[in-house]
């Protein structure tokens, strides 16, 4: 049986190593991996592999540069992405650029496998091509449901918004007026003041509903009393902190 040929990338020797001890058996051949972009792009112009597995944020050049190489010279190369940015610029930008599968990290390595040979076989359908896993978005759910937020407010979208956005740029949350709440408005075509407004309400929603000691045993220590509420810019550093430690 003809082997397909793979290439993994990601900057952490630990996740490269994972990923080429899960796809090591008699479908795949592992012939290149690469922990920065330039190696990535050479091993991609040299070995022209039927699979490439890559991080979108690598030293010296991202995987962009990669995927619009594949796209130009119109190889015959099955390229997905696994990646800690889950913002819709950065996946729809990756899924223009012809990816197959963009997976947001933290993910399941036997379930990535299995989208990687449905997409060799022809097995992705229209409406799983592409699709975006979405673990982060649990957590962030769960975390909701935890402290009280009802969905079906604005500030659920827009708090929902901001962490993600602390996760990917942790030094955003230092720009929240500037930067933050701006970046929320853009994408949802509404003003920076009500993003903030929306985002207060949400907060003091969960606070009025009495789940103090749900958010303090979410949080594993006793951070608030049901008579003191976090500003936004705090309860998003929070929610964010505990992801990343968590692996989001």
């Amino acid at each position: 049986m003809k082997k397909n040929r793979l290439i993994i990338a990601d900057e952490n020797e630990e996740v490269v190593n994972n990923l080429v001890k899960e796809f090591t058996d008699e479908r795949f051949e592992i012939v290149g991996r690469a922990t920065d972009g330039e190696q990535l792009l050479n091993l991609v112009k040299t070995m022209q592999p039927d699979v490439v597995i890559t991080e979108i944020v690598l030293p010296k050049i991202d995987a962009y540069s990669t995927l619009e190489y594949i796209k130009n010279n119109n190889l015959n190369t099955n390229v997905i992405i696994h990646s800690a940015l889950s913002l819709n610029g950065f996946v729809n930008k990756a899924m223009s650029l012809g990816v197959k599968y963009y997976a947001i990290k933290p993910f399941d390595f036997s379930t990535l496998k299995t989208r990687v040979l449905e997409v060799l076989s022809n097995d992705f359908s229209s409406n799983t091509h592409g699709q975006v896993t979405n673990q982060m978005e649990e957590k962030i759910t769960n975390i909701f449901i935890t402290v009280g937020i009802p969905a079906h407010i604005k500030g659920y979208q827009f708090l929902r918004e901001a962490i993600k956005l602390a996760i990917v740029n942790p030094e955003i949350i230092n720009s929240i007026t500037k930067k933050l709440y701006p970046t929320i408005a853009d994408k949802f075509s509404t003003s920076a003041s009500k993003v903030e407004r929306a985002i207060r309400h949400a907060i003091e929603v969960a606070w009025n509903r009495g789940k103090i000691e749900n958010i303090n045993n979410l949080f594993g220590i006793k951070v608030y009393s049901s008579n003191e509420k976090p500003t936004n810019g705090e309860f998003i550093a929070l929610v964010a902190d505990k992801m990343l430690i968590e692996g989001a």
